[in-house]
């Protein structure tokens, strides 16, 4: 038996949760097939979408209840990138939700090993002057975990070399909402280089939008610049 009891109906209704999100990645066309990866924090650890099972089949009890040190109940894996998840969550107690996502624009940009520079002041909804590219490492690994965390350090949202990207959230339509705001900046940036180099906005200008952006809106995730 599980921690999280699947027909405990708080607990069925975040396993659908999940399932709903994962679904609306790959409709929002974020996310292709069975790609990517969604997880939601709970007491005791983190629910998050099993490795290689249509999203579109995924039945609650699928989802599978992870604790803090990696261990889990039942014959259903987990996704093969468990160990970010895990790690983001350890490290980051704000964070309660993480939608990973192979999206077209910004594994485009991540295939160049870039980071997203200060092309926009819409860069500081990710949390500071640019979205960081994490370095390559295989999949699943906790070298690549290891990356993540690095390029996540003050940020809300960081891309994947050759990959994909990682959103982070207070909840899941939050993290959700984030990358689908970094698709859109990864798009928009790929059709400025299309054109040519695009003017950066400065440092000082992208401080002075982060200040503004502490009191816009509802902002649950605040880290320092970094």
């Amino acid at each position: 038996m599980s921690f999280l009891d699947v027909n405990h109906r708080p607990d069925l209704a975040r396993r659908r949760e999940v399932i709903a999100t994962a679904i609306k990645m790959n409709a929002l066309g974020i996310n292709q097939g069975k790609s990517g990866n969604v997880s939601v924090r709970v007491d005791g650890g983190f629910l998050i979408t099993p490795t290689g099972v249509p999203y579109e089949e995924t039945k609650p009890e699928q989802i599978v209840a992870m604790r803090m040190d990696g261990t889990f109940d039942g014959d259903t894996l987990p996704s093969s990138e468990w160990r970010f998840h895990r790690d983001i969550y350890v490290s980051r107690e704000e964070v309660s939700a993480i939608v990973h996502t192979h999206s077209a624009f910004a594994t485009t940009i991540a295939c160049l090993a870039q980071d997203i520079p200060a092309f926009h002041y819409m860069i500081a909804i990710a949390g500071g002057k640019d979205i960081r590219c994490a370095p390559y490492a295989t999949f699943g690994t906790q070298q690549l975990s290891d990356h993540a965390l690095a390029a996540l350090q003050g940020r809300h949202a960081c891309l994947l070399a050759q990959h994909g990207m990682i959103a982070l959230g207070p909840s899941l339509p939050r993290a959700l909402a984030m990358a689908v705001e970094v698709e859109s900046l990864a798009r928009m940036y790929w059709q400025t280089l299309q054109i040519g180099k695009p003017a950066l906005l400065a440092d000082s200008e992208m401080a002075t939008v982060l200040d503004k952006f502490e009191t816009y809106g509802q902002q649950a995730l605040k880290p320092p610049l970094a």
